[in-house]
């Protein structure tokens, strides 16, 4: 179990069986028995330290977060517990009252006592607690400090950013946690970004009111004869999808979402496609993807590596993959030849020469021509095949087909592809946000998803230069240096 000193109290027991275990606190002292989805998120609190969870309406998200404040009361020694929301009435009347339900059925009612703002242990009521705070103000959050702390957020995408950096500012010890939920009512702010750009620092689940079994199916027939199922509103309220209609990325996070969750593709052909995004020196990192048919076979991140270490660890994923496939009779290796990359490409195609090794080489200019009229250069044309993909993903899923195309379930590599903005030039073409632009709103360089699109993409240069590469897709991808 974690850093904690042995106490000696009637709480010892407890606090020792169920220190790392909510579930079956809540099934044996509650008497509450979780869905599938609570004990997941559950889970997650248990092992994480910032958990966010996005809904559609009614499928126990209050039960859930009463349940782990009581288990946070009990087994933790001195704990402080805060909760909060956007309005009195959805803490005080919903979530407060929802512990007051819990707490008065449970095995610990005895020893918690039950207050309009506060929930204390008997005898230790200026140490062991947990209070209700309204999120009006960046003040009612801040001034706690102790080693075993939870904040719940409640409706989470209501509370104000200057809130929330108060609370996050709060969470110094080891064993301070971060509990958000909420419907997804906003494509901006706090909650917002712990499902897209900042998702690698959360533990994150979206539960749909359709998989529920707490929800009222009428409501929910309801919302789609008035609003219909593409609407913004049974996103939100029914599937716990962000809306669309602030949302300006170029790939919606629910396609990105879907493939890495819900497709399992497995590796076919006879064909290996590698993207490297060479970063070399500072913050930057170089990314390499090996991908076989729709699937990744391979992958390696590394930070501060000169250009030869890095040709030296594509060369190495090659062979170590063509091991586990030795069938495959065709490596192409598509490298971002613009800055350091060149020196990449370079040494790529020495080795390939002094090795006798037949793989193809092939430099990639992102701002260079492409002959797809739709796109201001090959960067967008070949997101643009991602999107495209990813599209296809999902409508195979609604008509019933299987769909092929496989994520990678890394959350870093997913924010960055679902993070980058869009916008059409003066010359009516779509072109992608700048990596300066991202890093101008506190984004990190997109290099996993700028490697994953080099592995993937799909891409026209002019015909005389090109050779004929198997396609990914449906679009025929041509090579060549731009």
């Amino acid at each position: 179990m974690s850093n904690r000193k042995k106490k000696t109290s009637p709480l010892v027991d407890i606090i020792d069986v169920y220190w790392d275990d909510p579930v079956a606190f809540a099934i044996d002292i509650l008497g509450f028995e979780p869905d599938e989805w609570q004990r997941g998120a559950m889970q997650d609190v248990a092992e994480a330290k910032r958990v966010s969870i996005r809904s559609g309406q009614g499928v126990g998200k209050t039960a859930f977060e009463a349940a782990l404040v009581i288990w946070f009361l009990c087994c933790r020694p001195n704990p402080k517990v805060i909760c909060t929301a956007p309005t009195r009435q959805q803490l005080h009347d919903v979530l407060w009252a929802e512990v007051a339900k819990w707490l008065e059925s449970s095995l610990v009612k005895r020893i918690l006592k039950w207050t309009k703002t506060k929930v204390y242990m008997v005898g230790h009521e200026e140490r062991w607690f947990a209070t209700a705070k309204t999120a009006t103000k960046p003040e009612n959050m801040q001034g706690f400090h102790e080693d075993h702390m939870l904040f719940i957020v409640d409706e989470a995408s209501g509370v104000a950013d200057k809130i929330m950096e108060a609370i996050d500012g709060t969470l110094s010890g080891d064993d301070n946690k971060l509990v958000m939920c909420g419907n997804p009512t906003r494509t901006s702010g706090y909650f917002y970004d712990s499902h897209n750009k900042d998702r690698e620092n959360f533990r994150t689940r979206k539960v749909s009111s359709l998989d529920s079994k707490r929800t009222s199916k009428d409501n929910i027939a309801m919302l789609k004869r008035k609003y219909g199922e593409g609407s913004d509103v049974y996103r939100v309220r029914v599937e716990g999808e962000f809306p669309r209609g602030e949302s300006d990325s170029f790939i919606a996070l629910e396609l990105a979402e879907f493939a890495a969750k819900e497709v399992k593709a497995i590796p076919s052909g006879s064909v290996l496609t590698v993207g490297c995004d060479v970063a070399r020196f500072g913050d930057d990192e170089t990314s390499i993807y090996i991908g076989m048919g729709k699937k990744v076979v391979g992958e390696k991140h590394h930070h501060k590596e000169d250009t030869m270490v890095t040709a030296g660890w594509v060369v190495r994923l090659v062979k170590d993959t063509l091991i586990t496939y030795p069938y495959i009779d065709r490596v192409i290796i598509r490298v971002d030849d613009t800055g350091v990359g060149g020196g990449v490409t370079d040494r790529l195609n020495e080795i390939v020469a002094e090795e006798g090794l037949g793989w193809e080489i092939v430099p990639i200019n992102n701002n260079g021509k492409t002959l797809d009229s739709y796109y201001g250069n090959l960067s967008a044309e070949m997101w643009g095949s991602i999107r495209s993909t990813l599209e296809a993903n999902m409508s195979d899923f609604i008509n019933g087909h299987v769909p092929e195309f496989e994520l990678p379930n890394d959350d870093r590599l997913i924010s960055q592809l679902t993070s980058r903005k869009w916008r059409v030039n003066s010359k009516g073409k779509i072109m992608l946000e700048s990596k300066d632009d991202m890093k101008k709103r506190g984004l990190n360089s997109p290099d996993r998803a700028d490697a994953f699109v080099l592995a993937f993409g799909e891409y026209l240069v002019e015909p005389d230069e090109h050779i004929m590469v198997p396609s990914i897709g449906s679009v025929t991808m041509r090579r060549g240096r731009q």
